[in-house]
């Protein structure tokens, strides 16, 4: 529909795709927002590192829009290489921002999470994730400044686009998955992932303890994705998965927590 490569190895490169009718995959520095065509209006979900805002433009274009068309945003939390992109759609194009009243002042201060092992150290032991975590630093990782985004994503409650927040908190306190039924696709953002930056790992797992809160937590609410019955699940970091979560849940549950 739009010409954009279609694709089901999106991650790996920076680009946009199309990985789902409808919803394209927005991927700088092995992070990824997705741009949602729906009838209601342009949605976007999740809004990546500073240096993705091209990318964005260029999705934008694929479907006729701009910026300005952007009907709201809908984070599935708050850290800092989830919200590079929204200073600039509020305060240039006055778009909504939503996320869970748990992850607010994440969205605001969006270096001060909280996570069971040091950042800073995490790279020493786990080197895989060192060109990934270089790839985001030069995509702004380290320049991302806070806003203020309204705290009204309720969890079985439907927005725009018949999107349906699932409560996922473990990697913060505050996680969403947002579940499409009509075109059978979970946007899981990092309660599930199929590439950790921190460590470089390809597949199906929870994000690394560097940057989770509750890896115990994180683990235990695989469940409500998999209640989902999702076939296809676009992660925040990591290419698209389309074997269903059932073997992504399996396989991420036996990764376990590193």
């Amino acid at each position: 529909m739009t010409g954009i490569e279609r694709t089901d190895l999106a991650g790996s490169r920076d680009g946009v795709r199309e990985v789902a009718d409808g919803v394209l995959m927005i991927t700088r520095a092995v992070t990824n927002s997705y741009l949602v065509v729906t009838d209601d209006g342009l949605v976007l979900v999740d809004a990546g590192l500073p240096r993705s805002w091209p990318l964005l433009c260029r999705a934008l274009e694929a479907v006729g829009g701009s910026p300005d068309d952007i009907a709201a945003v809908y984070l599935t939390h708050g850290h800092f290489d989830h919200v590079g992109t929204l200073r600039r759609l509020q305060r240039r194009h006055r778009v909504p921002l939503h996320v869970h009243e748990a992850d607010v002042p994440l969205v605001r201060h969006p270096y001060r999470y909280d996570r069971e092992s040091s950042r800073g150290l995490y790279p020493l032991s786990h080197p895989g994730g060192i060109p990934l975590l270089a790839r985001m630093a030069i995509a702004g990782a380290l320049g991302v400044r806070g806003v203020d985004a309204r705290g009204d994503l309720v969890p079985g409650v439907a927005v725009l686009g018949g999107l349906v927040p699932v409560a996922t908190p473990g990697h913060t306190y505050g996680h969403l998955a947002l579940h499409l039924p009509d075109r059978d696709v979970l946007f899981t953002g990092d309660a599930l992932v199929t590439v950790d930056p921190y460590t470089g790992r390809v597949g199906p797992q929870i994000v690394a303890r560097a940057a989770t809160a509750d890896s115990r937590a994180a683990l235990a609410v695989l469940a409500e994705l998999t209640a989902t019955a999702a076939s296809t699940l676009l992660p925040g970091h990591g290419e698209a998965w389309t074997r269903g979560v059932d073997l992504a849940v399996a396989e991420a549950r036996a990764t376990g927590a590193h």
